[in-house]
């Protein structure tokens, strides 16, 4: 059919060029769905989703939605189905078991409840190189969440998809919900990963950045295999120069879209990457860019993407007659966002692929204080740093609560680690070392005092050292021993204040800066206590320096 449905049992006829007939939901034994839509395209799943009452219409034809309860990820209902086959390489510590039992029960029941119903498919690439990328089917309840996942994926071209053959598949039914006696799981929510069986299942969350991170797991379990890091990060490269490639490890609220837009530099992406023998690849087709506090004076681009048809927009509160958006109102959630294609953005890469990285950045947000704008680091010290995965969030209002609250996410994104850490890591500071990367930590948070007293780090110096790591002369400059962590930190740079450079010095009382040193150190330490009896020497030296 010409719209890519089928109905029934569908003939090879109707579905050639949208989806290959021995790869039809049917041939794959989920017979007796209603009606099952392959690979529409961005106006027919516009329609679909307003048409089924999902989804409002935006200005300039973009999709507004709500996700219900759940307006965020929910990681404490993830599982990994323990299997012979995957049981001595998962990190069980940091991902729940699920039985296959269990497992299998859950996708009976599944696939029962989808029985008579709507779906809508979309087949798509996890991976810009074609070497590595994963072909991954999508199936759906929701119209919009078809069109999220087609965004944010990469999209075949329509001749390719009679060849097409999924290698994982993702059911994803909001409505179903799970029973925590009948399926081992938690609540009536469930992202459960079988990797034998080739297959997620998603229910009782209609929040759609469970379908994208569910997709980044599957590629951070199966490229170290092949001798690729998948990374957590946001990359770019210089604008004539494929081999100037940067990449931005760094937490929410550090900086790592922000810093990475850089107008003046290639957008490979802003969230997920493998590093290969061959250089840089983003897994992803598109961008999941938050929306709160979004002007078109700070990032005009993404703000432009809220009237672009096709966006998809989150749990944003909007005028009901006019579809005015209000980017400053957070009564649903501060988690507001928009979903739209890399094309959207003018100079984002057209291929998702570039050389290896010259320069490796660690942001973090340091509201204590300590940390200076920049230091340089040694491979060995590149992997402690990146299994410390440091930033900190600020205290929250309650009376009496004044010092800020550390975060530790190993890897930069330890809910979507499935191996253990020290596998990214080890292949982190090889890559570094192998082709002679420089890397930097990079501290966006506060300086002269912890949050409540010091300033915010200025952002004009921030992007003056990075230009300056960037192009290179930042390593031609003194630098200084790190008297508490060890690393090096540069003595000064033309256009930064050199106070900044010395944390210390923008302290009042130097001896509090010393204190809240300490204590942060101590963090530091207590936090890779988890990780020591797994590195090597280098690393572990690297960690004792920082003491």
């Amino acid at each position: 059919m010409a719209d890519g449905t089928a109905t029934g049992l569908a003939s090879a006829a109707n579905i050639v060029g949208r989806v290959n007939p021995r790869q039809t939901l049917e041939a794959a034994g989920w017979a007796g769905t209603r009606k099952v839509h392959y690979n529409l395209t961005e106006p027919a799943l516009v329609e679909a989703a307003i048409r089924r009452g999902e989804a409002e219409l935006g200005i300039g034809g973009t999709v507004l939605v709500t996700t219900g309860r759940h307006t965020g990820r929910s990681p404490k209902d993830k599982f990994i189905v323990r299997e012979p086959s995957v049981e001595p390489h998962i990190w069980w510590d940091n991902n729940k078991p699920l039985s296959p039992e269990h497992f299998e029960r859950l996708r009976a029941d599944m696939s029962a409840h989808i029985v008579g119903g709507e779906l809508f498919v979309q087949d798509l690439y996890g991976g810009a190189d074609p070497a590595y990328r994963l072909n991954v089917r999508v199936v759906t309840e929701l119209a919009w969440h078809g069109l999220f996942i087609r965004n944010l994926l990469r999209r075949p071209a329509a001749e390719e998809l009679a060849d097409f053959m999924p290698e994982f598949t993702i059911l994803n039914c909001p409505s179903f919900k799970a029973d925590p006696a009948r399926h081992g799981v938690r609540t009536e929510t469930a992202i459960a990963i079988s990797f034998e069986r080739r297959l997620i299942l998603i229910c009782g969350t209609a929040y759609a950045g469970e379908n994208k991170k569910s997709v980044f797991t599957l590629l951070n379990y199966l490229l170290p295999e092949k001798g690729v890091m998948p990374m957590h990060c946001s990359a770019n490269h210089g604008r004539d120069d494929e081999d100037d490639v940067a990449i931005f490890f760094g937490l929410s609220g550090t900086g790592k879209t922000t810093l990475s837009a850089d107008p003046k530099r290639v957008l490979i992406g802003d969230d997920e990457h493998g590093w290969s023998d061959t250089g840089t690849f983003n897994f992803e087709g598109g961008c999941y860019a938050k929306t709160i506090n979004l002007s078109p004076e700070a990032e005009p681009e993404i703000y432009s993407t809220t009237t672009r048809f096709g966006t998809v927009i989150e749990n944003m509160i909007f005028d009901p007659d006019t579809r005015a958006l209000d980017f400053n109102d957070d009564s649903l959630t501060a988690n507001t966002r928009c979903a739209y294609p890399l094309e959207a953005i003018s100079n984002a890469s057209p291929t998702g692929r570039a050389g290896h990285p010259r320069a490796v950045i660690m942001l973090t947000c340091d509201a204590f204080g300590v940390l200076p704008p920049i230091a340089r680091l040694s491979p060995a010290e590149a992997e402690y740093h990146f299994l410390s995965g440091f930033t900190a969030k600020v205290a929250g209002t309650e009376t009496g609560v004044t010092d800020p609250e550390p975060t530790f996410s190993t890897c930069f994104g330890a809910p979507f680690m499935p191996r253990r850490p020290e596998v990214y890591g080890e292949m982190l500071r090889n890559k570094i070392a192998q082709h002679g990367a420089s890397c930097w930590l990079v501290n966006t948070g506060w300086t002269g005092g912890p949050y409540g007293t010091g300033k915010r780090m200025p952002i004009a110096a921030t992007r003056a050292l990075l230009t300056a790591a960037l192009d290179g002369s930042l390593a031609n400059v003194e630098f200084r021993r790190d008297p508490n962590f060890g690393f090096e930190v540069p003595v000064s740079l033309p256009g930064v204040d050199d106070a900044l450079l010395d944390p210390r010095s923008t302290w009042a009382d130097p001896e509090a800066y010393d204190a809240q040193a300490q204590k942060l150190l101590r963090m530091f330490e207590k936090n890779f206590e988890r990780f020591e009896a797994g590195v090597a020497e280098d690393v572990k030296a690297a960690a004792l320096r920082a003491r």
